[in-house]
């Protein structure tokens, strides 16, 4: 009995105590991020205030030094080259080209400001910088009036600078800067209701923007500007709240645009995390996608870490970061210290010239973020299988989109491909890359024309329909009169592609994929079946299979191979037909043939873009087969240096195809199952000289699209809900600044310009007849009359909302967009009320007070960390002497008393720690 008591509570009392720290440190969905609840003194306060300043600069110096040398590099190379860097003063030339250059290095400006104050020139760099910008009468760009994502890159470099230089900057600098912010912001607001951006779900230019129309809105909301700020804050969080949910579609963490794209989405997506939770207490740290997306970074990534698999519009790897974002991902997500891990090899691993470096206008535009970001105190750590070889399926990349549409999931504001744009796709279904050593030998053709046969994808003759290449016919995607990929309407909405098997065995890969989808029906193409089999780190084969109805029309298949960077040479070996590259002195090859055992010379050759395209063109090799009825077979052969072939020869029949290849190493015979029904239930069997691989049918691919979030709806409203009591919070703040001032009434009368005249002229007697009792009475409490005045109050902010979405309602009608969001605001209230918006206002003359950060949550939050502390001395007091002396007592009735008084004690510590997390302490 005795032995019993002693040795379990105090097990008990540990693993609890322990099982409650770790849980609480590794579930916190707010990301370890403070929740500010509009307490702010004045500026920075975006994304740090200005008492930790000198702590920044402390983290430049030590463990932060790595990044802080890239933006000091990056700041004195602007103070060396000013007339390079500086936005001119000319508004012509500033709106001549694409302009982003200018936000997106003003960012980074202000930040070298900062940490390296002691820099001389680089303050006088600032503020002429963000002088030339004020300067200019618009941020657009001349020849696309009707692209604001050049102006959100201004307005958000803008905006972040205004915030981090404001005590820098004189009183007219201060008050006309704000004026050119709140102009900027109140036209993305506008734009908000007309532009695609505004309701296309996933696409870069809706962060992008909704970041920039966010940013805005906050430094706005902290220099008083309440109504014009709530309202334009609550349009970022009713779009991109949407965003988030649909993420939750896309169960593998890709983002449908690619990799490159994907890394300008995330850069202004992770900042919207960010600042949500930090000014609304909106936490998505334990997003399912999040927590997936470091792999969509990872394994993307092609040995040397230079490059990357450059699916559709794409650059060689990345268009923003993705230190940044990797930082991010380490520091509020993931934590085991893989994503710092990954950011320093691709720092270190920088194409500085040449293919694949970053480009100068988006090289520096997100080192502040990754300084801000980055948490020294998890250790560069790899991913458990780094070095192994292994395959990695994104079962999602780009379908979870078009299951959203097809399936007519989320109703309430998805209205088909209309909410979607997948112009940055080509029409590339089966297509493929393959880098055997990391070389890049079958490429995609980077941002290019939206051609099939710039993708390593297959062409069909002759053609059915009067399209950009006749006599042949590529996919129904296939767009030659747009830039962008066509797949809003008719079939093209309909075109996909399926994997139907990626299967890892004993070290081989074997990939299918249907293609029929992709090609327009007339064609009468009843089966197409790309087949991967990756035999060896450096030797791909690749089959493909076309099975025609017996009345298809067409009588040919070109088949296009591509790399950017390389010119192919012509081979043959045997009378089989092969190309080659050379890379660094070393032979890439490739070589073909039919299933009868023909191989025909190909035509290599280069394609040149047209203008307008970030690239030249791209090398190809093209392969044409004849087509015969009902099945038609071609294999393909890709193998690098350290792979010699020797022998290549193929055969099949109705049920099967089988190749043979021999190395100087192995011999690898092929047996793939090509029947509508086999006699094994095998996709294909390899023996690898005497050893037997299959690949099982029970192993493909299964279709299993995850359900629509529950509740989604209810979800967007909550996270919206969350706004109001911050700007409630800064009214309150506002009227207890002015109080007892000759500008008291002033104020009254601008928060409460959008309610009924009558109205706020009894609200505004009743607040000063309070505002003048307090004068008499030195001895009444300020907290009790404020609490009086936030009585007095009506809801402007209802209010607010009511008048505002009347406005952009009458204002867009005709544009047939609006209405997708006119529904946070609620048009049911709108029918025969009056109210009015004032439109093109000037905030010229708008009163600007700034608000003054109260201390009574830090008080409330100091006293509850002290007693946190002390009570966790106390416990580990009382569970010291508990173990070393009362042990020995003979006493049970001792111990007992001991242990009631630990269980006590650990309840009151968890509810201290429950409440330090509420606020945040």
């Amino acid at each position: 009995m005795r032995t019993y008591t002693r040795g379990a509570p105090t097990v008990f009392f540990i693993n609890l105590f322990w099982s409650l720290l770790v849980y609480s440190l590794e579930e916190d969905p707010r990301g370890g991020v403070p929740f500010l609840n509009g307490y702010y003194n004045g500026h920075s306060m975006l994304y740090f205030n200005r008492d930790e300043v000198g702590a920044l600069q402390q983290k430049a110096q030590g463990s932060h030094y790595h990044i802080a040398k890239k933006i000091r590099e990056a700041g004195q190379t602007m103070l060396a080259h000013p007339d390079e860097y500086l936005p001119p003063w000319d508004p012509v030339d500033f709106s001549a080209r694409w302009n982003e250059i200018y936000g997106n290095n003003l960012g980074v400006l202000s930040m070298f400001t900062i940490l390296f104050p002691e820099t001389m020139g680089a303050l006088d760099l600032a503020r002429d910088y963000m002088e030339r910008m004020a300067a200019q009468p618009s941020w657009l760009v001349k020849d696309a009036p009707w692209d604001e994502v050049p102006f959100a890159h201004s307005l958000v470099g803008f905006a972040t600078a205004y915030d981090f230089l404001y005590d820098y900057l004189s009183k007219p600098q201060q008050e006309r800067f704000l004026q050119v912010i709140a102009n900027a912001t109140r036209y993305m607001y506008e734009k908000s209701y007309i532009r695609g951006w505004g309701f296309q779900y996933l696409h870069n230019h809706q962060p992008t923007n909704c970041v920039a129309l966010l940013t805005g809105s906050l430094v706005l909301m902290n220099q008083g500007y309440l109504q014009e700020a709530y309202l334009w804050m609550k349009q970022v969080l009713a779009i991109m709240e949407k965003s988030l949910v649909l993420l939750q579609d896309v169960t593998d963490g890709s983002l449908y645009e690619g990799v490159a794209y994907g890394t300008y989405t995330t850069r202004s997506l992770f900042q919207y995390i960010f600042l949500v939770q930090r000014h609304f207490d909106i936490a998505h740290f334990d997003h399912p996608w999040l927590k997936k997306h470091f792999a969509f970074l990872y394994r993307t990534i092609l040995p040397g870490f230079e490059r990357t698999v450059a699916i559709a519009d794409s650059n060689y790897n990345w268009f923003y970061g993705p230190e940044s974002q990797l930082v991010f991902l380490d520091k509020y997500v993931i934590r085991n210290g893989s994503g710092n891990w990954l950011a320093e090899l691709i720092h270190k691993n920088r194409v500085v010239e040449g293919p694949g470096q970053a480009g100068k206008g988006q090289r520096w535009c997100t080192l502040h973020t990754e300084f801000l970001w980055y948490d020294s105190n998890l250790s560069s750590t790899p991913p458990p299988d780094f070095g192994q070889s292994r395959m990695h399926f994104f079962e999602d990349w780009g379908r979870a989109i078009y299951d959203i549409v097809h399936q007519k999931k989320y109703k309430d504001w998805i209205n088909g491909w209309r909410n979607f744009n997948a112009g940055h796709e080509h029409p590339d279904q089966n297509s493929f890359t393959f880098a055997p050593n990391g070389v890049p030998f079958i490429t995609e053709a980077l941002y290019g024309p939206k051609y099939t046969f710039l993708n390593n994808a297959v062409m069909f003759s002759p053609a059915v329909s009067d399209n950009c290449f006749v006599p042949w016919e590529g996919q129904l995607t296939e767009n030659c009169n747009s830039k962008w990929l066509k797949y809003k309407h008719g079939s093209a909405a309909d075109t996909q592609g399926r994997v139907l098997a990626a299967i890892e065995s004993n070290g081989l890969v074997f990939i299918q994929g249907e293609g029929k989808g992709a090609y327009n029906s007339d064609l009468k193409i009843k089966s197409f079946k790309r087949n991967l089999l990756l035999l060896h780190p450096q030797l791909l084969l690749l089959v493909d299979q076309i099975n025609l109805e017996k009345d298809s029309p067409i009588e040919q298949m070109s088949s296009y191979f591509h790399n950017t960077d390389l010119p192919f040479e012509e081979t043959v070996i045997d009378g089989v037909h092969g190309a080659l590259i050379r890379h660094r002195g070393e032979l890439y090859k490739m070589f073909w043939m039919d299933d009868t055992g023909y191989s025909d010379k190909g035509v290599l050759g280069y394609r040149r873009y047209p203008p307008g395209y970030p690239y030249d063109g791209s090398n190809y090799v093209n392969v044409t087969m004849p087509l015969k009825n009902p099945i038609t077979r071609g294999a393909y052969i890709f193998f690098g240096p350290d792979v010699d072939v020797q022998s290549f020869s193929i055969r099949g029949d109705a049920q099967r195809v089988d190749i043979y290849l021999a190395t100087s190493e192995h011999t690898y015979t092929v047996y793939l199952l090509t029947g509508e029904v086999t006699s094994k239930p095998l996709f294909a069997m390899v023996l690898l000289d005497q050893k037997k691989i299959v690949f099982e049918k029970e192993a493909g691919v299964k279709d299993s699209p995850p359900v629509e979030v529950e509740d989604h709806v209810s979800l967007i409203e909550d996270h919206l809900q969350h706004i109001k009591p911050v700007f409630q919070q800064l009214e309150k703040q506002i009227l207890a600044h002015v109080l007892n001032t000759d500008n008291f009434k002033k104020t009254a009368e601008r928060l409460l310009q959008f309610t009924d005249k009558k109205t706020t002229e009894e609200v505004i007697e009743k607040m000063f007849s309070l505002s003048g009792k307090q004068n008499k009475n030195k001895n009444s409490k300020k907290g009790s009359l404020n609490d009086k005045l936030s009585e007095s109050l009506p809801d402007i902010f209802a209010q607010i909302e009511v008048t505002g979405m009347k406005h952009m309602y009458e204002e867009n009608l005709e544009e047939g967009d609006a209405q997708t969001f006119v529904d946070y605001g609620g048009l049911r209230y709108l029918k025969g009320r009056k109210g009015g918006f004032v439109k093109g206002r000037s905030y010229k003359e708008v009163h600007m007070i700034a608000t003054v950060k109260s201390t009574d949550p830090s008080i409330s939050a100091s006293y509850i960390r002290l007693f946190l502390i002390l009570n966790i001395a106390t416990f580990f007091m009382l569970l010291a002497l508990l173990l070393t002396r009362f042990q020995k007592t003979q006493s049970l009735h001792t111990q007992r008393c001991f242990y009631g008084i630990l269980l006590i004690d650990s309840f009151i510590l968890l509810c201290l720690y429950s409440s330090c997390s509420r606020t945040q302490c």
